[in-house]
């Protein structure tokens, strides 16, 4: 009994009339606000030459009201809180200090600082398609003192990566970066990822999981089932291994683990 909510939530389409006329009826209070971002994003979606440059936009918006708010914090406190359930999990599922870790969407370090705390100095390396969110992430280290810790910020136009070396990182990361992603972003990532993991390497990704049609809202939240996301990271090569044990977590995306198959012998 405790499971139907999941289940019903895992094959609801967000995206379709029944859908938001019936949530609109459950929380009127939330309509004005969801009438000004869809007319919003309809203006940046139609002046953006692809959905990258779009969402770069979406970030740059969100972000001049409130760096939190933007990377999906409602409040300080649950932006720390989200940061901490990140670093526990993967400290709890194999990062060590020595590891070297790439973090793909790094938004404003609501992880990342607590990542280059632990890690050894010059080991985290963020990305972002948002400058502007890079420089809430400078303000982060200041105001939790990591100047020293050297930590590596970059602004990136795409996800191929392609100036990075090959086998540099231990751990890639991206956290709510493919729950808003069109699937040819979430393949140029996975095709051009296997190339920047060493040895043993693992690329963890969250993302939003449905059990029914697969759909989007606004294009800003994509919802997908876990056998495309696996299928296509086998297509490049890749073995994809669902994270049953995030599932208890207090988060509502899913999680999918990638690395390199094993090699015979």
């Amino acid at each position: 009994m405790p499971q139907k909510p999941r289940i019903e939530k895992l094959r609801a389409n967000r995206a379709s009339l029944g859908h938001r006329v019936a949530y609109a009826l459950r929380h009127p209070g939330r309509v004005p606000r969801h009438l000004r971002r869809t007319v919003r994003d309809a203006w940046l979606w139609r002046r953006s030459a692809d959905h990258v440059a779009y969402y770069r936009e979406v970030m740059r918006s969100d972000t001049r009201r409130d760096p939190d708010l933007a990377v999906g914090g409602r409040s300080r406190e649950r932006w720390l809180a989200l940061g901490q359930m990140q670093f526990d999990y993967l400290v709890g599922h194999g990062l060590r200090p020595e590891h070297r870790l790439l973090e793909i969407g790094c938004g404003n370090l609501r992880a990342g600082w607590r990542f280059i705390e632990y890690l050894e100095p010059g080991h985290y390396y963020g990305v972002d398609i948002s400058p502007d969110i890079l420089f809430a992430a400078q303000d982060t280290l200041r105001e939790q003192g990591l100047q020293e810790r050297l930590p590596t910020l970059t602004p990136v136009r795409d996800l191929r990566l392609g100036f990075l070396p090959d086998g540099a990182f231990d751990v890639v990361h991206a956290h709510s970066v493919f729950s808003h992603s069109p699937l040819s972003v979430i393949e140029e990532c996975l095709a051009h990822v296997g190339r920047l993991l060493a040895p043993g390497g693992w690329f963890d990704f969250t993302f939003d999981r449905t059990e029914g049609e697969e759909h989007h809202v606004l294009r800003e939240d994509f919802y997908y089932r876990t056998e495309t996301l696996t299928t296509l990271a086998a297509h490049h090569g890749l073995t994809a291994r669902f994270m049953d044990d995030w599932e208890a977590l207090p988060h509502g995306q899913s999680k999918i683990r990638v690395t390199h198959p094993p090699t015979p012998g």
